[in-house]
């Protein structure tokens, strides 16, 4: 049999290419996945563990503070031959690039002949007081080098300057790190500074267990005392958990990949043994047991998968390399890893895709050994359409469609988002097993109107779409399952985040509010602000000092009109009118009054009652202009509230408004932008990436259509033969694959979408119902997207009609008329 394995590799290898390909495109995802994790994890293992070196145990305020008698218990420990705090504040920096001055991260310098401590890139540490070492990335980002003053301020209105005398190196620091003063300095400067953690080195002899349980003896209960590795490990997770998440995210789209990947090797392996059915029957014949037909079909199975899988790790590992050398081009707030592989990333995704192989092949061999030799060496009949399998088969998929669909509206009702998935499962396995029933009908349908307006080839197509409803199904499976998630992905994310829009513009009603703090507004202020790129509306605010029930406090006026252009909720911007005051809820506790009930304000000499209105996301009491002016006539204008344009890049806006009116010398700004951006952003990469990933299960699925059709012009050369004898031109021959595959891929796209649709609002709903404060959840059409992703299916069915409508075009209808 090895002999005839061999030959029937090489006989057959055309047949196969599809299937590889299939392997090579589900094993190089998923090695791709879990290389990228692998190296992401292991770059910032190592960062970390550099920057912790030499330290055996860490005292950390993970539930309470660090005391300075805790920090001198900790100097005391016997065991310890080394022991460092760990001293950070955050202060404000004037780089010269910049009208006003932004946070900076400073920690303060500890001996490093023992605990590893910051190196730099240029320059030196510092050693007097008022010295400082910047971080090099932050200091060429505000173009400062060494020997420039940097003026350093503190919250409290006082400030110094300190020289520039060193650049550290953060090439490979986990995020910004921090700049660096001496301890001196530090308490100069910052003298309540906080103790981020205690950091102590082990004499010879000292395990760091014994230290950290030595530590935990005499440092307050409260405070967590980890050994060195667990710190580390600590440290590690927490800037792994999102990689972690992302990692599992990669993983799921991966199994996808080659669950899509085994449904087009299953169809390959299906067809092509049952264009082998005669040959096979021939083995019977002279002697072969089923035992050896089903052994070799697994064992060509297995040198498919492992020679495929093979290659789609080799395919993996190159764009795992491409991937990260990209990465270092942008900032994103990790290290520069390099290229790290373990054997998991190599060895699972060669063993799932072998593996894979080996199960979709199961099922087309079993099929191989139940033919007898004799009834085999006939022409096979067409499937029965109403056999008993079948019949059964379709039960069972209404009843999953019934049970699934149940669970679908439970998940949606009761918000619970693990009753959902399992009724989308479910569901959809049911629609898969109805496949054999619903695709051709569906088919027909569709087929109904070129079949009418296409002529023979049309109508030939459709016949031909629809003649192995089973085999139709199967193939259409796999584009389904791509289409399916991929519209499911765009529906829930669209969804979501109109969820969300609506729920910020509850709570953040106002992009940006721009205030000065005991300060006039120049003259100017509107216009510079109206001046600024992605600002879409500017409404100026004024502010007065009041009593109300007693209390000093301070109201804030807008112009009645112009409000509703900055305020995204227009219920609430409704609510501003003459005669009424908006009130936080905070501010309505505070002041014990009730919405609906009369407030009295004073200002001075003047008095004004008013009808209190919940608000979400103002100011504590706000007015209108008009009722403002009732009570401080003077009121001078204090700031403004600003609308952006939604398309602007938020952070380039919120950047340039802070940096705007540089007259004014605290300026404050505020407002839902800055939250709104990090989602939106969120988002559109959660966007980006699921659908980049699940692309690559419509590319396997659109190789198994392609192969599909191109073994079905194998099995009908006779056929096309006579229809090109009968006056078929060459042209209306691959018109009718064309049409054919069309069909197959315009079916799978249309369903596919009204699954999406149904998933994707029902997996919103189970999953931001509990979430908003209304529980309400807006459902949303990304009509252009789900548009271009029917496009892009039926052209990609078209273009998977060209190489076999080539072919079979090719062949001459007498040569082909001759053929067995």
């Amino acid at each position: 049999m090895r002999r005839s394995l061999l030959s029937s590799l090489r006989a057959h290898l055309g047949r196969l290419v599809a299937a590889c390909l299939a392997i090579v495109l589900g094993v190089g995802f998923g090695s791709l996945a879990m290389i990228v994790h692998s190296s992401a994890s292991h770059g910032i293992d190592e960062t970390i563990g550099a920057q912790y070196k030499g330290v055996d145990a860490v005292v950390y305020p993970s539930r309470a503070t660090i005391s300075p008698a805790d920090i001198t218990k900790a100097q005391q420990v016997s065991q310890a031959r080394a022991v460092v705090t760990l001293t950070t504040t955050y202060l404000n920096a004037a780089y010269p690039d910049l009208v006003r001055p932004t946070g900076i991260e400073i920690d303060a310098l500890h001996d490093s002949t023992v605990i590893a401590g910051p190196g730099t890139s240029s320059g030196r540490l510092p050693t007097a007081t008022n010295e400082i070492a910047l971080p090099a990335r932050q200091a060429a980002k505000h173009k400062v080098g060494v020997g420039d003053q940097l003026r350093i301020s503190g919250y409290e209105g006082r400030s110094w300057t300190l020289r520039v005398v060193g650049l550290i190196d953060d090439e490979k620091s986990v995020g910004t790190a921090p700049a660096v003063i001496t301890p001196a300095g530090m308490k100069a400067i910052a003298p309540e500074a906080f103790v981020r953690a205690i950091a102590l080195a082990a004499k010879p002899g000292v395990s760091q267990v014994q230290l950290a349980d030595a530590t935990r003896a005499v440092v307050a209960g409260e405070l967590t005392v980890y050994t060195g590795k667990e710190f580390v490990q600590h440290e590690v997770e927490g800037y792994t958990h999102g990689i972690d998440v992302l990692g599992g995210v990669f993983g799921m789209f991966a199994l996808i990949a080659l669950f899509v990947a085994c449904l087009v090797i299953g169809n390959t392996f299906t067809i092509v043994i049952a264009q082998r059915t005669r040959e096979m029957a021939l083995l019977r014949c002279v002697g072969a047991s089923r035992r050896q037909v089903f052994t070799s079909v697994l064992a060509e199975a297995s040198v498919v998968g492992v020679v495929a899988s093979a290659v789609g790790v080799v395919f993996g590992v190159a764009l795992s390399a491409l991937a990260l050398t990209l990465s270092r081009e942008f900032d994103w707030g990790i290290p520069k890893v390099p290229l790290h592989l373990d054997l998991a990333s190599v060895f699972v995704p060669l063993l799932l895709g072998t593996l894979a192989t080996l199960i979709a092949a199961v099922v087309p061999a079993r099929r191989a050994t139940k033919v007898a030799p004799l009834a085999a060496l006939r022409p096979e009949a067409a499937p029965a359409a109403g056999s008993r399998a079948g019949v059964l088969r379709l039960l069972a998929g209404f009843l999953l469609l019934a049970g699934g669909g149940a669970l679908l509206a439970a998940g949606a009702a009761m918000h619970q988002v693990l009753i959902g998935v399992a009724g989308g499962v479910i569901s959809f396995l049911g629609v898969l097993a109805v496949g054999s029933l619903l695709v051709p009908a569906l088919i027909r349908l569709i087929g109904a109107l070129p079949a009418r307006g296409g002529g023979v080839p049309a109508r030939i197509a459709v016949a031909n779409a629809v003649r192995n409803p089973k085999r139709t199904a199967a193939t259409t499976s796999a584009l389904l399952i791509g289409v399916t998630l991929i519209s499911l992905t765009c529906v829930g994310i669209a969804s979501v985040q109109k969820t969300f829009d609506v729920t910020m513009n509850g709570q953040y009603p106002v992009d940006l509010t721009v205030t000065a703090w005991k300060e006039k507004m120049p003259a100017s202020a509107e216009q510079q602000l109206r001046d600024i790129k992605g600002i879409t509306q500017v409404v100026p605010v004024s502010t007065a000092d009041v009593k109300a029930a007693g209390q000093e406090m301070s109201v804030t006026g807008i112009d009645q009109a112009k409000a509703g252009s900055v305020i995204h909720d227009q219920e609430l911007a409704g609510k501003l009118k003459a005669g009424t005051a908006l009130l936080t809820y905070p501010t309505m506790r505070g002041l014990n009054v009730t919405e609906g009930k009369p407030i009295t304000i004073v200002a001075g000499q003047h008095k004004l009652t008013l009808t209190v209105q919940l608000s979400i996301g103002l100011d504590p009491i706000t007015l209108t202009s008009t009722d403002l002016a009732k009570l401080a006539p003077n009121a001078s204008v204090t700031g403004y509230w600003l609308a952006s344009d939604p398309n602007a890049n938020a952070r380039d806006v919120i950047d340039s408004v802070q940096q705007s009116i540089p007259s004014v010398k605290d300026l404050t700004v505020e407002g839902g932008l800055a939250k709104r951006a990090t989602y939106t952003q969120i988002f559109d990469v959660l966007l980006i990436v699921g659908i980049g990933l699940l692309g690559v299960s419509v590319l396997i699925a659109l190789v198994g259509v392609g192969n599909t059709l191109s073994l079905s012009v194998l099995e009908r050369t006779r056929e096309n033969a006579l229809l090109r004898a009968m006056g078929l031109s060459r042209g209306q021959l691959r018109r009718m694959l064309a049409v054919e595959s069309l069909l197959m891929a315009v079916v799978a796209a249309g369903l596919g979408i009204v699954l999406g649709l149904i998933y994707g609002w029902t997996g919103t709903s189970a999953l931001m119902g509990g979430q908003t404060t209304t529980g309400a959840v807006e459902y949303a059409v990304p009509g252009t997207l789900l548009i271009a992703i029917a496009a892009v299916a039926a052209v990609a069915g078209l273009l998977a009609s060209v190489l076999p409508a080539r072919r079979a075009a090719k062949v001459a209808p007498a040569g082909a008329l001759a053929t067995e």
